[in-house]
């Protein structure tokens, strides 16, 4: 679980920054870097949360156009299913893919007219298996209690994309697939897709985390 001391005004970057990297042209994304990534998707979603002229329903579907551009939902989908991906078959793994899009756009996006005008500076990036990278970056919000968040990226296709998100410690996929292990392990594939449809229909999370 994230911790409760993190003010959904946080969040509100966290979340909104955690699932969006840039939507840039095509041969701009080529000769992207992951640090250049990141810079440029908080320079983007700041843009986007802070302007005023901007209802909040156009915010959460200017950031929801960014994330579906950019995040790497397959792989994202892996990790958060880990052993049970082969429990899945492809039909029900295209359903789950676009139902857990959903659930994630929803469960975020209420975060969005939470923002307060906090900022987010690069700190630092390291590389990790696989040809992936971490960057770390804090979220400043002008007094105590900086949030720390990490963006792992992997390349796909000559792109770089988020498979992952680690607020203050907390990692996104693991959060879930902790939450979906004990849904598959008790009752199989179909019903955690239910499940998520049922939450999406309701706009409810599955948890607080």
């Amino acid at each position: 679980m994230i911790r409760s001391s993190l003010t959904t005004a946080a969040l509100a970057v966290a979340s909104a920054v955690a699932l969006a990297t840039a939507a840039l042209p095509a041969a701009a994304r080529a000769t992207d870097t992951p640090v250049s990534v990141v810079e440029q998707t908080t320079s983007r979603v700041i843009a986007i949360l802070a302007n005023q002229a901007t209802s909040v329903d156009e915010k959460r579907h200017r950031v929801q156009d960014v994330v579906y551009q950019r995040v790497d939902f397959e792989t994202l989908s892996r990790l958060v299913l880990a052993r049970n991906w082969n429990r899945f078959s492809e039909s029900q793994r295209a359903e789950f893919m676009n139902q857990f899009k959903e659930h994630l756009s929803m469960t975020y996006g209420r975060n969005v007219e939470n923002y307060k005008n906090e900022k987010v500076t690069i700190t630092g990036s390291r590389a990790e298996t696989q040809g992936d990278w971490t960057i770390r970056t804090k979220i400043l919000r002008g007094g105590p209690g900086d949030i720390l968040v990490d963006y792992r990226l992997r390349q796909r296709d000559g792109n770089w994309r988020i498979i992952d998100v680690i607020i203050e410690g907390v990692s996104l996929v693991s959060n879930f697939r902790s939450q979906f292990q004990d849904v598959v392990a008790s009752s199989g594939p179909e019903r955690l897709i239910a499940l998520l449809r049922e939450k999406n229909a309701k706009g409810e999370p599955l948890k607080n985390g």
